[in-house]
C-alpha cells in the first residue's frame, strides 16, 4: 500500500527522525576529545564538556519535562562532563528515554495543551506538539551546530552532518 504522509501517524515521523538524529549526533559527539572538557570558546560559553553533555541529554527533555501536562522550571544547571565516553552513554539513555516518550506518544496528547510555569506564574502554554518540535528536536539540532563551532576551533576533524564537511565527503 502506497501510504501519503496524511496517512503516516506523527508518531512515526518523529521517531524516524529521532533514530537519523541520533546517528548524526553521535558521529559529532564522537569527535569530542577527552582532557579538554574544561575548554571554551570565551569567558560567557560553555565548556566544551557542558555543551556535549547538553547536546546528550536533549532527547529525554521529551521524557522528563513535556512529559507531565504542567512543568514547573527549575532553576538552569549545566553539569559537564568528565569523560567522552560518559557523553555517549548519557546520549545512548537518552535516545532511548526519547524513544519510549515517542512511542507512548498518542494523537490526542500530541494535541493536548503543555504548560509551565514558575512559582504558580504560566510561562507557557502550547499544543505538546509544538514544544516537541522545539525543545526535543530543533533545540537539539541548534546546539549540536554549537558543538560542530567548538570542535573546528580545537581543530577537531568533522564529520558528515546533512552533507559533506572539508574533513569529511561521504558523496564523493
Amino acid at each position: 500500500m502506497n501510504r501519503t504522509i496524511e496517512m503516516i501517524p506523527v508518531t512515526e515521523l518523529l521517531l524516524g527522525e529521532l533514530e537519523q538524529e541520533a546517528q548524526t549526533t553521535r558521529r559529532v559527539l564522537q569527535r569530542v576529545p577527552d582532557g579538554k572538557m574544561s575548554w571554551r570558546p570565551h569567558p560567557k560559553s560553555s565548556t566544551l564538556g557542558q555543551l556535549a553533555l547538553h547536546v546528550a541529554i536533549i532527547p529525554s527533555l521529551g521524557m522528563h519535562v513535556l512529559g507531565p501536562d504542567v512543568f514547573e522550571a527549575p532553576e538552569f544547571s549545566q553539569p559537564e562532563a568528565r569523560t567522552a565516553a560518559e557523553i555517549l552513554t548519557t546520549l545512548d539513555d537518552s535516545v532511548a528515554s526519547a524513544r519510549e516518550f515517542l512511542s507512548e506518544l498518542t494523537p490526542e496528547r500530541a494535541m493536548a495543551t503543555w504548560r509551565m510555569v514558575q512559582g504558580g506564574r504560566e510561562l507557557i502554554a502550547v499544543p505538546r506538539i509544538n514544544m516537541i518540535r522545539s525543545l526535543m528536536f530543533n533545540h537539539w539540532y541548534h546546539h549540536r551546530g554549537s558543538l560542530m563551532v567548538y570542535l573546528r576551533l580545537l581543530e577537531v576533524s568533522l564529520p558528515s552532518v546533512y552533507g559533506p564537511t572539508a574533513d569529511e565527503r561521504p558523496f564523493g
